[in-house]
């Protein structure tokens, strides 16, 4: 995994941008989330090769879309920690908060840290909409992440609360998520956002293309969003 890491960094002009040990440090990470695998379900990709593309280098795609230096991070929905732990091994001054509904996933993480020697990392369980709603996370973050949890518009419900006025979210698509941009609009007006840019990638040695949907947060998100989830799924904004 690490010299597919390695290659795949070089092949995507990163290489020089990341800590040298970074490549090491996520062929670990790739190792650890295999071997849990086995007896949690972190991941539908177990062949090391395609862990290497399709999670880490994948990830390490959103490193050209802002500045990461020195920022906080979100990563709402994280699972397994993707994009906001990659996010952390490739930048380590980022600030990361790890949120995710499952305990079990975030005592992994955290095992995952301490290996890896990861500081500034914060675990947080709880639901994504009642946890915008806490003072001490609303507006708090200059990055929100997002990585396949749900459609646009409701992402946005979940994750612009956390960001602060002129930070950025950036949700993890595919390609053909135009539709979604599309019916986003109404959401974005009403939270508190407007789409930046979207952004196309390849995923070097995977015949995939992703896409990272960039929103800039123009103005705060008004009081009583996010709403209660099953409010959000009947009738999305």
């Amino acid at each position: 995994m690490e010299e597919i890491i390695r290659a795949g960094l070089r092949e995507m002009g990163l290489e020089g941008q990341v800590p040298p040990d970074a490549p090491e440090k996520l062929a670990l990470y790739g190792r650890l989330l295999l071997e849990k695998n086995q007896v949690m379900n972190l991941t539908a990709i177990t062949q090391p090769d395609q862990v290497a593309r399709l999670h880490m280098l994948d990830c390490a795609a959103l490193l050209p879309c802002c500045d990461f230096r020195n920022k906080s991070l979100i990563d709402v929905g994280t699972g397994a920690g993707f994009p906001g732990l990659v996010l952390k091994i490739l930048v380590p001054s980022l600030q990361v908060c790890l949120l995710d509904g499952l305990a079990k996933r975030l005592d992994w993480l955290g095992e995952v840290c301490r290996q890896l020697g990861l500081e500034d990392v914060v675990r947080l369980h709880g639901r994504a909409e009642e946890q915008a709603l806490r003072p001490e996370h609303r507006d708090r973050y200059d990055i929100a992440t997002a990585r396949a949890v749900a459609e646009l518009r409701v992402l946005c419900e979940m994750c612009l609360p956390y960001v602060r006025v002129g930070g950025l979210f950036l949700a993890m698509k595919g390609p053909g998520c135009g539709g979604e941009v599309e019916g986003a609009a109404h959401a974005l007006t009403t939270l508190g956002g407007e789409v930046e840019d979207c952004r196309d990638y390849a995923v070097p040695g995977a015949p995939v293309s992703h896409r990272v949907v960039r929103i800039r947060k123009t103005s705060p998100t008004p009081s009583g969003y996010p709403r209660r989830w099953a409010r959000i799924q009947k009738a999305p904004l």
